[in-house]
């Protein structure tokens, strides 16, 4: 079992993003600016990780999918009731390079609530809720703008994004 972008191994401006849907939580990797980006598509106020995905991907096509493509690929090798594939992916990678994953069981929840190195940010869907838990990257706004991004690349284009009343940004 292999997943992962190149990037996530030699990156060392990595926050950990853990979601909360009423599916469940999941949990990946991403470069700092996905901070933004996640908070932007929470501007429309998605009830599910599928809809935060998809309304992500205008700012960052190729993210999006490398985290689609990961959680696929863990669904093909675990269940809720065996995560033995993904331990053995724990077993052989340091935290700050797994790929990502759905969390089922303690170690999942361990692991899903572990800081990268700028940090730890949770969006709860169900609460409308954004807790950075741990954030080195930058604050985090309830109103702004980012880069969109081609291949990993920023672009001269920006988008703008203004969270709805309801959404709480917690320190």
């Amino acid at each position: 079992m292999s997943f992962g972008r190149p990037f996530l191994v030699m990156n060392s401006s990595l926050v950990r993003f853990t979601v909360v849907d009423p599916n469940g939580a999941t949990s990946f990797l991403g470069p700092g600016h996905v901070i933004k980006m996640l908070a932007a598509a929470c501007s429309r106020n998605p009830r599910t990780l599928q809809d935060l995905l998809e309304f992500t991907r205008p700012y960052d096509p190729d993210f999006v999918s490398e985290v689609r493509r990961g959680l696929a690929i863990f669904d093909e090798h675990n269940t809720p009731d065996d995560l033995s594939a993904f331990q053995a992916v724990v077993e052989r990678q340091s935290p700050d390079t797994l790929p990502p994953f759905r969390v089922f069981d303690d170690l999942t929840r361990d692991l899903s609530l572990r800081p990268a190195r700028l940090g730890l940010v949770l969006y709860n869907l169900k609460a409308r809720r954004i807790v950075q838990l741990v954030n080195s990257y930058g604050a985090l706004l309830r109103e702004d703008r980012g880069r969109i991004r081609r291949s990993g690349q920023p672009t001269p284009v920006l988008y703008s994004y203004q969270l709805p009343h309801e959404w709480q940004i917690v320190p």
